[in-house]
C-alpha cells in the first residue's frame, strides 16, 4: 500500500513504518556523541574524537560540505527567539539547496535535540562545533517532530523551509549555550537509502534565571569616520568662502538610507556607546550646511573657480544629519572620543615615518584640532588621548608613536596581544602596557563577527548566535568575577552590520549577561594581572595588513608640503587664508581611510602638492630669454609678477651673473611689496667690464631670519655689446705713449752712433734752432689719439644694433635701483615679462 501524497511544508504523520528507522538514527546519534567525548572515556582511542579548533578560529558556523553522501546545503536565516526562555517557542528558517547530481526524494528537515541535553561550556566547545562540516552523532539527535516535507528537488534546485520546535522538547537541562541544529532526512536517485544528506549549525543560549551571575561590562566602539573629502581650494564669492570638495559622496552617505545616516540612527537607539568621530568628517558636514561646490573629475590640483566646480547637493541632509548626532551622542551614558584630525594612520607613520622632521608636532597638532573641532561641533566633552592604529594591530613602533603624540589610551585588536594557552579563561579588556600607556584589548573572536558586511540573512543570524554564545560563555567562566570586553567593529562599519550588532547587543543586554559602560570606565577598571600584557615586535606585525600602508615616499611627499607651506606663508600678508585649509589638507593626506581606497589616497595627495605648487608659483619672476646690454653702465629691468588675490611682501629678487668679472649688477636693498594681481618692474645699476654673452639668474628670497629661495630661479642671457669709447681711449693712448717713446729712443740711438764716428760731439736739441721738427721725431700718421689701434665699430657707444624681439623696453643709464607696478597690457600680458634690452 502506498503512503498518502503529501503537500510541501506538511507536518509528517507519525507511521509505524518509520519507528525503526528513527530508532535507528537515535542509536546512530547516540553512538556519535560517544565517539565525540572518546578522549574522555576509557578504552577508546584518541583518533576516534571530533577536532576541536581553537577558540579563535572561524568567526561563523562553517557550511556543509557538499558530496555524494552529503548533497544538501540547509541554511538558518533566522531564529525568532535568539536566546530560549522556558516554555517559549524557537522558529527556525532557511532554504535546503540541492547541491548535487541526483535528484532528491523523499526527504524532510528535522530539527536535533542537543546530545544528553548538556551545554557547552567553554569557548573551545564553541569552536569545536564550528569545525564540523558534515553531519554527525554529535549533533544531537534527530527529533519526530517537527519536521518540514520537502519536493522533489533537482540539482541545484532550493526550497524554504520553517521548523517550531518548544524548548521543552529540545531537553535543555541548564543555563547554557547549545548546539541548534537542522538537518535534512531522504534518499537520492542514486543511492535510495534513507540517510542525513546535509545540516546546518548555529547555538542557542538559554537562560531560564536571568541575573543570577555578575553580567560582564561591555564598551562598544561606534565608529564614524569617512575617507577625506574636503579640498584645500576655497572659492571666493563676494565676502565669504566657498568650501569645494573632492566630490558629493556625503551627499548620499548622510541622506536616510545613507551609511552614515544609518549609523547614527541605530547608535542613537543604545545605551552607554563609545563614539568615536573623526572631526574632518564633522567639519565637512559643517561645510556642507552652507553652499559648497565639488570639483569636477580631473581638476583636484588646479585652483577651484566656477567653471572646474558644480554646486553641491547635501546642504539639507547634511544638516538634518548633524542634528540627530548632537542628540544621540548627548544621550545619558555616552562618550565622544575624538580621533586626532582627519585620523592620521599611526601604523604606516611608525614603520616608514617614525622619524621623519615635524611628524610628532604635526600628530600632536592633530590631536589638539581634533579635540576642539568635535567640541566644538557636538557641544559635548571629549576623550582625545585615544590611539586607534589600523584595525587594531599593534606593535612597538606603532605604541612609541602613539606615546610622543599624547596617547595613553590605545585600542587593540585581540589578535596582536593573544592569550596564553594556560589560561583558561578570557580575561578583562585592560593592560598596562610600559609607559603610562594601557591598552584596551577587544576580543579577536567577538570583533571579527562584525568585520564583513553581514548582508544576507543567513550571516546576519549566524553572527548574531555566535556573539551570544561566545559572550555568555564568557560571562559564566567566573560568574562572581565579572570581565570587562571591548567589542571593536571596523572602521567601515556597514549600516546591515551595525544593526546586526546593536541587536545583539541588546539580546544580550536583555538576557542580563552583558551591561553597557563606557570607554572611560573599563580602562579604569583593575586589569587581570594574567593577562598578556607583552606588546609584540615590528617582525610580528601581520604582512597582509602592513601591504596596505602608505609608503615611506608617500609620507615624504606629504610632510614635505609643511616646509613648503611654511615658505609661501611666510611671504603673504592674509597666511589665515591659506594656512588652515592646507595644513588640514596635509594631515587629510595621511589619513587613515585611504586603505580602504588606495588610487584615491594617491589622487588626493597629488592634488594637494600640485595645489600648493601652483599657489607658490603665482608668484614668480615671468621667464625671459635675452637682454641686449649696450654700453658699459645702464640697468637691467626684471619685473615680478603677483597672481595671487592677496599682497604679497617679505621678498627680494637677486639678480647672480654667471661671470661677475664681465658683468657686475648691484642689488637694491629695499624689499618688494607686490599687490594682489599686479607686476613689479625692478631696476638693477650694472657695469659692464667685456663684450659678449653673460648668463644670468633671478631668484626670489624670503626676507628676515633664516631667509630661502622662493620658487624656481630663472636662467637668461644678458649680451653686452659695446664696452664705453672712454675705456678703450686709455688702451689707445698708452699704446701711443709707449710707440713715441720708442721712436726717440731709437733716433736718440742712431745720433749717438754719427757722433761718435765724427767725435764726441754733445747731442744736438730735439728740435732745430729754427724752432721747427726738422730734428726731432715727427709724428706718424695714425699716431694721434683719434687715431689709434685698430678699433671694431660695434664696440663704440653707438656701435651693432640693439636686440629686440619687439616686446623689451630700454633704459637710460644707470641711476639708483626703481621700482614699477603695472598691470599689464590690454591683451592681459606683462609687457616687461618679456625679453627686454638695456641700451646707454
Amino acid at each position: 500500500m502506498s503512503e498518502p501524497a503529501r503537500h510541501p511544508g506538511q507536518r509528517v504523520p507519525d507511521r509505524p513504518r518509520r519507528i525503526l528507522r528513527r530508532a535507528a538514527r537515535r542509536l546512530a546519534g547516540a553512538f556519535g556523541a560517544a565517539l565525540v567525548l572518546g578522549t574522555a572515556l576509557p578504552g577508546l582511542p584518541a583518533a576516534t574524537a571530533a577536532p576541536v579548533a581553537a577558540a579563535g578560529g572561524s568567526a561563523q558556523v562553517s557550511e556543509s560540505t557538499v558530496s555524494a553522501e552529503y548533497p544538501v546545503t540547509m541554511t538558518i536565516e533566522s531564529v525568532n527567539k535568539p536566546v530560549a526562555v522556558p516554555n517559549g517557542i524557537v522558529t527556525i528558517s532557511g532554504h535546503v539547496t540541492n547541491g548535487g547530481k541526483s535528484v532528491l526524494k523523499s526527504a524532510h528537515a528535522t530539527v536535533r535535540k542537543p546530545w544528553a541535553g548538556k551545554p557547552l561550556t567553554t569557548r573551545s566547545e564553541l569552536a569545536g562545533v564550528v569545525s564540523r562540516t558534515t553531519p554527525q552523532g554529535s549533533d544531537g539527535i534527530s527529533l519526530d517532530s517537527p519536521q518540514y516535507a520537502l519536493n522533489e528537488l533537482g540539482p541545484g534546485q532550493s526550497q524554504p523551509y520553517t521548523l517550531s520546535v518548544a524548548v521543552a522538547d529540545l531537553q535543555l537541562t541548564t543555563e547554557g549555550v547549545y548546539e541548534l541544529a537542522v538537518d535534512v532526512w531522504g534518499s537520492t536517485t542514486d543511492n535510495p537509502r534513507d540517510r542525513p544528506l546535509g545540516i546546518s549549525r548555529t547555538f542557542l543560549p538559554y537562560n531560564p534565571t536571568p541575573g543570577e551571575a555578575q553580567p560582564s561590562k561591555v564598551t562598544t566602539i561606534w565608529p564614524l569616520v569617512h575617507a577625506p573629502v574636503l579640498a584645500a581650494q576655497t572659492l571666493s564669492d563676494n565676502d565669504q568662502t566657498v568650501p569645494v570638495l573632492r566630490d558629493d559622496s556625503l551627499a548620499a552617505e548622510f541622506a536616510p538610507g545613507g551609511r552614515l545616516n544609518a549609523l547614527v540612527e541605530t547608535g542613537s537607539t543604545m545605551t552607554g556607546l563609545t563614539w568615536v568621530v573623526d572631526p574632518d568628517l564633522l567639519d565637512t558636514a559643517f561645510a556642507m550646511t552652507r553652499d559648497y561646490r565639488v570639483q569636477k573629475p580631473g581638476t583636484e590640483g588646479n585652483a577651484a573657480k566656477d567653471d572646474n566646480t558644480v554646486r553641491g547637493t547635501g546642504t539639507a541632509a547634511a544638516t538634518a544629519w548633524l542634528e540627530k548626532l548632537r542628540a544621540a551622542v548627548a544621550k545619558p551614558g555616552s562618550q565622544v572620543v575624538a580621533l586626532p584630525y582627519a585620523d592620521p594612520d599611526l601604523a604606516s607613520i611608525a614603520h616608514n615615518a617614525a622619524e621623519l622632521e615635524g611628524i610628532d608636532a604635526a600628530l600632536g597638532k592633530a590631536a589638539t584640532a581634533g579635540r576642539l573641532t568635535v567640541e566644538g561641533r557636538l557641544s559635548v566633552d571629549t576623550r582625545a588621548d585615544v590611539a586607534w592604529p589600523y584595525r587594531g594591530y599593534l606593535d612597538q613602533r606603532i605604541a612609541s608613536v602613539a606615546q610622543r603624540a599624547g596617547a595613553g589610551l590605545v585600542l587593540v585588536n585581540g589578535a596582536s596581544m593573544p592569550e596564553s594557552d594556560a589560561l583558561k579563561y578570557t580575561p578583562s579588556a585592560t593592560r598596562p602596557i610600559g609607559n603610562g600607556q594601557t591598552a584596551v584589548v577587544a576580543d579577536q573572536l567577538v570583533s571579527s563577527l562584525f568585520e564583513e558586511d553581514l548582508a544576507t540573512p543567513q550571516n546576519q543570524t549566524l553572527a548574531t548566535q555566535r556573539f551570544l554564545a561566545e559572550t555568555f560563555v564568557i560571562s559564566r567562566q567566573e560568574p562572581q568575577n565579572p570581565r570587562g570586553l571591548l567589542v571593536m567593529p571596523p572602521r567601515e562599519l556597514t549600516a546591515g552590520t551595525a544593526k546586526v550588532l546593536a541587536n545583539a547587543l541588546q539580546a544580550a543586554q536583555d538576557g542580563k549577561w552583558l551591561e553597557p559602560t563606557k570607554l572611560d570606565a573599563l580602562a579604569q577598571a583593575t586589569p587581570d594581572s594574567k593577562a598578556n600584557t607583552n606588546v609584540p615586535t615590528p617582525a610580528d606585525y601581520p604582512a597582509r595588513v602592513r601591504d596596505s600602508e602608505l609608503s615611506a615616499a608617500d609620507l615624504t611627499t606629504t610632510t614635505g608640503i609643511q616646509s613648503d607651506l611654511d615658505t609661501l606663508m611666510r611671504v603673504l600678508t592674509l597666511p589665515q587664508r591659506v594656512r588652515g585649509p592646507f595644513s588640514a589638507a596635509m594631515v587629510r593626506s595621511l589619513s587613515t581611510e585611504w586603505r580602504a581606497d588606495a588610487p584615491a589616497g594617491t589622487v588626493y595627495r597629488a592634488g594637494v602638492k600640485h595645489y600648493l605648487k601652483e599657489l607658490t608659483e603665482a608668484v614668480k619672476v615671468p621667464p625671459k630669454r635675452v637682454i641686449t646690454f649696450a654700453g658699459d653702465t645702464g640697468v637691467l629691468q626684471v619685473s615680478v609678477r603677483n597672481d595671487l588675490t592677496q599682497t604679497v611682501t617679505n621678498l627680494k629678487l637677486v639678480l647672480t651673473p654667471g661671470q661677475p668679472n664681465r658683468l657686475r649688477v648691484e642689488m637694491p636693498a629695499e624689499e618688494l611689496v607686490l599687490p594682489a594681481s599686479q607686476s613689479v618692474t625692478l631696476r638693477f645699476p650694472a657695469e659692464a667690464k667685456n663684450n659678449g654673452p653673460v648668463s644670468m639668474t633671478a631668484q626670489l628670497y624670503t626676507t628676515g631670519p633664516d631667509p630661502k629661495p622662493y620658487g624656481e630661479p630663472v636662467v637668461f642671457r644678458v649680451d653686452v655689446t659695446s664696452v664705453t669709447n672712454g675705456v678703450l681711449y686709455v688702451f689707445g693712448g698708452g699704446a701711443v705713449l709707449l710707440l713715441l717713446a720708442a721712436v726717440r729712443f731709437l733716433r736718440q740711438r742712431k745720433r749717438r752712433v754719427a757722433h761718435d764716428d765724427e767725435g764726441d760731439a754733445p747731442l744736438a736739441p730735439a728740435d732745430g734752432p729754427d724752432g721747427g721738427s726738422g730734428e726731432g721725431p715727427a709724428e706718424a700718421p695714425g699716431d694721434g689719439p683719434g687715431n689709434g689701434p685698430d678699433e671694431d665699430p660695434a664696440d663704440g657707444p653707438e656701435g651693432g644694433p640693439e636686440r629686440d624681439d619687439g616686446t623689451g623696453a630700454a633704459t637710460g643709464r644707470a641711476g639708483p635701483a626703481a621700482r614699477t607696478p603695472h598691470h599689464g597690457s590690454a591683451d592681459g600680458r606683462d609687457r616687461a615679462t618679456s625679453d627686454e634690452k638695456v641700451g646707454p
